[in-house]
């Protein structure tokens, strides 16, 4: 078991990177936004790209980020189920949604998601904007956004089968981080 929870310690680190990534994202997609409004308000220029970058830098925060905030706990999650069941009970919980709900669909996607970045690649499809971005950068964010998250709850269900054997602390498996440290 020591080294599955290594395994899953590694794989929380390529989490992170990505949540750093996510970060990043937001933070130009904010300074584009700003550039983009002083542009076309003070010089009256203004581009499709500018726009279109924006919501591809939306779409790799929220594909890039979504493992950092499983890896974090801060999921949606039903509290009526979840909430009154003992630690023991929760860990239980999250093994069999991990099992039955959660890889199912995240493969699922993944396995979809590919072709259609592949597809995407292969034309080297372009946006039908004028002044439009290629959109194979933005597709391949969907196969790498689910194959982190199907890493995350690889690690996520190592750390909860730990805790339920006893080789490690459950309040410490699925602790609460504070993000990016």
């Amino acid at each position: 078991m020591a080294r599955l929870l290594a395994l899953s310690h590694v794989i929380d680190r390529i989490t992170w990177f990505a949540g750093i990534i996510a970060s990043w994202f937001v933070f130009l997609a904010c300074m584009i936004s700003a550039g983009n409004a002083v542009s076309r308000y003070l010089f009256s220029a203004s581009s499709n790209a500018w726009l279109e970058i924006q919501w591809q830098l939306f779409a790799g925060t929220f594909l890039l980020g979504a493992a950092w905030v499983f890896k974090l706990n801060e999921h949606v999650r039903v509290d009526l189920l979840y909430g009154p069941r003992s630690e023991r009970g929760k860990l239980w919980t999250d093994v069999l949604g991990l099992i039955f709900f959660y890889f199912p669909a995240v493969f699922t996607i993944l396995f979809m998601a590919w072709p259609f970045f592949l597809s995407s690649f292969r034309s080297g499809e372009v946006s039908s904007n004028a002044g439009g971005l290629i959109l194979w950068p933005v597709k391949m964010l969907l196969p790498l956004g689910f194959a982190l998250l199907v890493l995350q709850g690889i690690s996520e269900l190592i750390k909860r089968i730990a805790a339920l054997r006893g080789e490690a602390p459950a309040s410490e498996v699925v602790a609460y981080e504070k993000p990016l440290q």
